[in-house]
């Protein structure tokens, strides 16, 4: 498995190695030994499938406040996606900066957002189905939201605000300049 770390700290892309013979593929997805390793001890609680009909449906950018803070762990299982993590910890020295990443099934690639951080993907496909393990319940009382489309942000997605498929919740986010979250970055 490889593993690739930006300069947004936390945020690791994992590349399971595929086996493939003239069948198709075998690929181990999670390796705990290996992702510890990487980003240190995590424990998943529930596995979370979501499926998008539409090219331009945006999802996110999606986080939950302490003490109910998730970790995701990120992949796509048909179509393919522009998944995006924004780092919302105070005193980060990248608060409010991106990383974004193209997961699809053809790649495999899987996406660590670790806790701190919002999460948002945008579908590039039709019949775009992502899955994603995470570290706490979905708690509705912590369930808050960045706007995807804040200037602030300078998020490059591939939909025109006004051409993106969103929930009605999404279209009412607040700006990163209006955000109360409770994420301190730790050294």
């Amino acid at each position: 498995m490889q593993f690739i770390e930006y300069s947004v700290r936390g945020v690791i892309i994992f590349s399971p190695r595929r086996h493939g013979d003239s069948r198709g593929y075998f690929v181990e997805t999670f390796r705990e030994d290996l992702f510890s390793a990487a980003v240190g001890p995590v424990h998943f609680v529930q596995d979370n499938q979501s499926m998008s009909a539409e090219v331009g449906t945006v999802r996110g950018l999606h986080f939950q406040l302490n003490p109910r803070a998730q970790g995701k762990l990120v992949r796509c299982l048909a179509g393919a996606i522009l998944d995006v993590a924004v780092d919302i910890r105070r005193g980060s020295p990248t608060y409010g900066q991106h990383v974004k990443v193209e997961l699809s099934a053809d790649n495999g690639q899987q996406l660590w957002v670790p806790p701190g951080f919002a999460h948002g993907f945008c579908t590039l496909e039709p019949n775009t189905v992502i899955a994603y393990k995470v570290t706490d319940y979905y708690s509705p009382e912590h369930d808050r939201g960045l706007r995807w489309s804040d200037p602030a942000l300078a998020i490059d997605w591939p939909v025109a605000e006004d051409k993106a498929i969103l929930s009605a919740k999404d279209r009412v986010q607040p700006l990163l300049s209006e955000l109360d979250a409770d994420f301190i970055y730790a050294v």
